[in-house]
């Protein structure tokens, strides 16, 4: 038997496998599918109504309106499209499965372009720690809007090089879908010399939606996504969380868990945490700018594409996720996609922060689901994986920043460059 087809029978495994551990595990790890993905969708398909004959969850016909157009929404309006596409495979077996269904589908196009003929060792070890890293993840890696992404995502850095138009265009969807994957395309602008392409993609891609929602009667909320994350709290799970998760667990006043109804999530909250919460959003667009200037300094003497674009795109990525406010579990997908290319390009040095990284999945697992109500009581064992979850989310974050910084000019790219700009001046 040829590796791709143990591969392909490993994806069957391991896609059917975690499907239905979101049935089995506690704690609803697929819950925001049925929760909330059905009714929003669902009231776009009946007119802005959801109704119990078609959603259990309502006892009576109710107008909740177009999320994205008629109502500020959590997401780009964009991410409305998989949650309507899966009402294709609802009739199988309802709604959660056929989103399973809808994320399979996406991630075996990814799988496909990634595996190839199965003749790179590389794509190979890609390969397989994709799959692992959807295995140790869990559910929650399926069951969310971030799943769908991913593989747009892994699409969009394979085909960077050989199709850069092709590779902005999917790029631009899927921050349309879920904001992080512009990381990606900064790290693309900062490390691809055919930039303007990947400018040009993500500008005609921003084009069609804005018109789209305008047309729609949406366009006063068209970035309404922006406001809603930057008026949020800190969510349990957040890395800054971590020190009055602590406070919690050692009872002290004034820090506890709480529920928000309007984010659907349970945040944390202390001494002085208007301050923190204040402090956050700064602090990341500083990390991220900081980070983007690094990776064009490498880039103007002379770094290549290989050596630069995985490790500033993982940089910029988990920049995002250490200075968050929120920190759901979900949000470590975003690391698969620069960590896939890594392994492609160059896995004698990828392997290490992979490792890594299928440590944090199944540390994440074990925060969410498995004991997540713990740690909503502020149990210290669930609080200890959550902060060990943590701390390797920044050993991996300071990793990669010492690794932007030691990325070396490539010799034939930098000695070009000098005699252009010598010629130019």
């Amino acid at each position: 038997m040829s590796r791709r087809a143990v591969l392909w029978i490993a994806f069957v495994v391991v896609h059917v496998g975690v499907a239905v551990l979101g049935f089995v595990l506690p704690n609803e790890p697929m819950g925001d599918v049925y929760r909330v993905y059905e009714r929003w969708s669902g009231a776009w398909l009946n007119g802005g109504f959801v109704d119990p004959a078609t959603y259990a969850l309502v006892s009576e016909r109710t107008y909740i309106g177009f999320v994205g157009i008629t109502e500020t929404w959590v997401y780009p309006l964009v991410a409305i499209i998989p949650m309507l596409l899966t009402w294709l495979f609802s009739w199988i077996a309802g709604y959660t499965v056929g989103w399973a269904i809808l994320v399979t589908i996406a991630d075996a196009v990814a799988f496909a372009v990634l595996v190839g003929r199965g003749r790179s060792t590389g794509r190979t070890v890609a390969a397989w720690f994709w799959l692992s890293f959807i295995a140790l993840l869990g559910p929650v890696g399926m069951y969310r809007l971030d799943g769908f992404t991913v593989p747009i995502a892994i699409l969009g850095c394979l085909l960077l090089v050989g199709r850069p138009w092709l590779a902005s265009i999917l790029l631009a969807v899927a921050t349309w879908i879920k904001v992080w994957p512009a990381a990606l395309i900064a790290a693309a602008v900062v490390a691809l010399r055919r930039r303007l392409v990947v400018i040009g993609g993500g500008l005609i891609v921003s084009a069609v939606a804005l018109a789209g929602i305008a047309l729609l009667g949406g366009a006063p909320r068209a970035f309404g996504f922006i406001a809603d994350q930057s008026d949020r709290g800190i969510q349990l799970e957040a890395p800054v969380g971590t020190l009055y998760l602590w406070q919690a667990v050692q009872g002290v006043p004034g820090s506890f868990i709480y529920y928000d109804p309007d984010m659907l999530t349970f945040q944390i909250t202390g001494p002085q945490v208007d301050v923190v919460i204040a402090l956050m959003t700064p602090l990341q667009i500083l990390a991220l700018v900081a980070l983007a200037a690094l990776g064009a300094v490498k880039a103007w003497r002379g770094a290549s594409f290989a050596s630069l674009f995985p490790r500033l795109a993982l940089g910029l990525v988990l920049a995002f996720i250490v200075f968050n406010k929120v920190g759901s579990p979900q949000y470590m997908t975003w690391i698969i996609a620069p960590l896939v290319l890594g392994l492609v390009v160059d896995r004698a040095h990828w392997w290490r922060p992979a490792t890594v990284a299928l440590a944090v999945a199944l540390l994440t697992l074990g925060v969410y689901p498995l004991t997540y109500g713990g740690l909503l009581y502020a149990q210290p064992f669930a609080a200890f994986l959550l902060t060990a979850r943590n701390a390797l989310v920044v050993v991996l974050f300071v990793w990669v920043v010492v690794m932007i910084a030691r990325v070396a000019p490539h010799p034939h790219v930098h000695a070009r460059l000098q005699r252009q700009r010598a010629a130019a001046s």
